[in-house]
């Protein structure tokens, strides 16, 4: 083929508009042999053709998507691209629930979460739902990655992984400052200011944003949010004379919140009548969080071929979610998802959530869920690529040492609630008796991969390799100052080789098909024999151009052998985070993604459209008995819950030297609540919905323009999951207008 993916990346790193103007009259004939670039380390693939090119099935969300509409929740965000599946909480994005391919979206903790190639979840091996994300509102790109692959890319290796690339530090001089205003008291300040020259950069970020929300207490207390987050980047070039060239780059991130947001939901008949109320008895519900991380890493290029990059980085994060967790009447405690789900037959603890009775003391438990994360880890990368006559050849080896850990120091205090809906605090609680433990992870971790390219065919063989001991130590709610004599202990380790194949065949710049195989893995719990999640899993694509329209159609098959589940309190279990079998299942379906501009390449205006859809079926193979609240019951056959069959995404913009307006349409079919099969009971049930958001900008000057933002612009009304405790509504219409400066 002659280095045609070689030529084009090189052009496209030179200029990404002139390639997009000048590709289209390329042959492959014409391109002559040029060193591929090795994109930077925190990258995977680092831009929209690179990711187009790969073996495997991959998508990158670029800078200009990211800044059409702002978006501060990742789940408006990550909705365009096929595959990903997810089910909204909050409204606002704070703890998304990502699905890749059918894993088990809860917390997003089946999928390898990274920021700038670290990984990012408070704790991903021990603990790893993703109670902490990172603000998709200061990242400069996000890589979605699926397909064999991903094997560089664990532990979690079934569905994929979501790298998030934050701002990088700009070649001269140059900043901005984003502010914006509007429905809720909602607001967003965003900055950031940075330069570079031949032997030092730096590149500085704040962003504050938060909203009083769009939830009603009978108090009147804000139901919003408030989050800051900072971020310092510094490199400096090492000898710059020298044969070797060395860098080293230092990374500072801070992030706080304090969100009055709950676990509690309304009931089927209170959320037909008004979805955006909130009972009396969360009033006191409340997140407070913060998360600091440390990156350092040192990159030395020891000629254009060969590549070294070694990264040492710390993050820590510390969060207590105070939050109503039960109600006694009686002698008889319930939990806040039990009396959702049968609110009549709970009737006299129903009335204590809605705060239509005068309770007895201590009624109402509500738990401050305390914890703190740490994890922090080494590793390194060597890059090699070389030619050997008309084939190009390429290494990559890497190797991570990891630890990290959860505490819990955990307590509950009680309650009572009057008819007015005023609640009093009855018995403190104290800090330990209710959780009292540390479970905490030892990983080592390595990959080797090689690509292939010789005339149409490109090869990526790969191996990964996980050995992971996980323990747990519980000191007992007897003992909060963990003097060890109550000290229960167990332990549980896992070494997994994880191989993957993907292959490219090019036809013309215009069509080219793409598979693999790749063996899926996730971590088992700390029980002590527990065995790892696997699965084998199988992807065949076609990537084409005719006509002007270019896209991408994508077929995939997951075989897990054991499907594992987790018992969280998001999802209506006790919060044990204790992992259970659920066996073999299957899922299988289809990804299709068109892009097309109906404007001539010559116009002044351009009116690109783009569609994504995607198929997804699933089947358990066996039955069981779970406790767990998303998944229930299972017979064989039934369907994974959460996993809606059918989704549906459609944008089009009409951009202008002057200004711009997008619109982008989101369906999101039904699912079910509760593993199943056939029609969807009522109270198992999230009905399907249809949310159209907008954004537009009028450019006054090159560095000076104003914004505007419309969420679900017709309105649209809609349950978003029925987890953690009872039916819980989408964003209502919210519209935003801010300015822009860049300088």
């Amino acid at each position: 083929m002659k280095k045609v993916i070689i030529a084009v990346i090189t052009l496209f790193t030179i200029s990404y508009s002139a390639q997009e103007k000048k590709k289209k009259d390329i042959s492959i004939d014409s391109i002559q042999k040029l060193d591929e670039i090795i994109i930077s380390t925190s990258k995977i693939f680092g831009n929209k053709y690179v990711a187009k090119n790969r073996t495997g099935s991959a998508y990158y969300l670029s800078p200009k998507e990211l800044q059409k509409y702002s978006f501060t929740d990742v789940n408006r965000a990550l909705r365009s691209v096929p595959g990903v599946s997810i089910y909204e909480e909050d409204g606002f994005g704070l703890r998304p629930n990502i699905s890749l391919r059918g894993t088990s979206p809860e917390r997003s903790s089946k999928i390898t979460l990274m920021e700038d190639g670290v990984l990012i979840a408070p704790a991903p091996y021990s603990a790893s739902s993703a109670y902490y994300f990172p603000t998709i509102a200061r990242m400069e790109a996000v890589e979605v990655l699926k397909g064999s692959s991903q094997v560089q890319y664990g532990p979690f290796t079934t569905g994929g992984a979501i790298n998030m690339i934050s701002s990088q530090i700009p070649s001269e001089f140059k900043g901005k400052v984003r502010a914006s205003y509007g429905s809720f008291n909602s607001r967003q300040l965003h900055t950031k200011i940075g330069g570079a020259n031949n032997t030092f950069g730096y590149m500085v970020e704040y962003l504050n944003y938060g909203s009083d929300g769009f939830k009603n207490l009978p108090s009147g207390k804000n139901t919003g949010f408030n989050k800051n987050d900072l971020v310092a980047k510094f490199t400096v070039n090492l000898f710059p004379k020298a044969a070797v060239k060395q860098a080293l780059e230092f990374k500072f991130q801070y992030s706080d919140e304090v969100g009055n947001e709950t676990y509690l939901g309304l009931s089927e008949a209170d959320f037909n009548a008004n979805p955006f109320n909130r009972y009396a008895s969360s009033n006191e519900d409340k997140m407070t969080t913060d998360h600091t991380q440390y990156i350092i890493t040192h990159k030395a290029e020891f000629s254009k071929n060969i590549r070294l990059t070694t990264t040492a980085y710390q993050n820590n994060f510390a969060r207590n979610w105070y939050k109503l967790n039960d109600i006694t009447f009686n002698g008889d405690k319930q939990s806040i998802a039990n009396i959702l789900e049968s609110p009549t037959i709970l009737a006299n603890h129903f009335a204590i959530v809605n705060g239509s009775v005068n309770s007895d003391a201590d009624a109402i438990g509500i738990k401050a869920n305390n914890r703190k994360y740490y994890s922090q880890g080494i590793q390194t990368k060597l890059d090699y690529h070389w030619y050997k006559g008309d084939v190009f050849n390429d290494i990559e080896i890497g190797l991570r040492y990891h630890y990290d850990e959860e505490d819990r120091f955990q307590w509950v205090d009680q309650y009572s609630i009057s008819s007015t809906g005023n609640l009093a605090l009855t018995t403190a609680g104290i800090p330990g008796r209710d959780a009292n433990r540390i479970t905490s992870a030892n990983a080592f971790a390595s990959f080797i991969t090689y690509k292939l390219k010789f005339n149409n065919w490109t090869f990526t063989p790969g191996v990964r390799y996980e050995n992971i001991t996980l323990k747990r130590e519980d000191f007992g709610t007897n003992d909060v100052s963990r003097t060890g004599v109550n000290l229960a202990e167990r332990e549980n380790s896992v070494g997994v080789f994880i191989p993957g194949m993907g292959t490219n065949y090019t036809f013309s710049n215009d069509f080219s098909i793409f598979g693999g195989i790749h063996k899926g893995f996730s971590p088992p719990g700390n029980q002590d024999g527990q065995k790892p999640e696997e699965s084998i899993n199988y992807e065949l694509g076609t990537r084409f151009k005719f006509s002007g329209i270019s896209g991408e159609f994508v077929g995939f098959f997951n075989d897990y052998s054991n499907l594992l589940g987790s018992d969280l309190a998001a999802t209506g279990g006790t919060g044990s985070l204790d992992q259970f079998n659920a066996g073999e299942v299957n899922v299988n379906g289809f990804e299709l993604l068109l892009n097309y501009n109906f404007a001539n390449a010559d116009a002044k205006i351009a009116l690109p459209l783009s569609l994504g859809y995607t198929y997804t079926n699933t089947e358990f193979q066996n039955s069981f008995g779970s406790d767990d609240g998303l998944w229930g019951t299972v017979t064989a056959g039934d369907e994974l819950p959460y996993i809606p069959k059918h989704q549906f995404n459609i944008g089009f913009s009409l951009e202008h030297s002057d200004f711009e307006i997008n619109l982008n349409a989101r369906y999101n079919g039904e699912f079910r609540t509760l593993a199943g099969i056939g029609d969807i009971p009522d109270n198992e049930k999230v009905a399907s919905n249809f949310v159209i958001d907008m954004s537009g900008k009028y450019f006054i000057t090159k560095q000076f323009s104003l914004t505007a933002n419309i969420i679900n612009l017709l309105d649209e009304t809609y349950a978003a999951s029925r987890v953690p405790a009872g039916l819980r509504p989408g964003h209502p219409f919210g519209a935003y207008a801010g300015i822009e400066f860049r300088f």
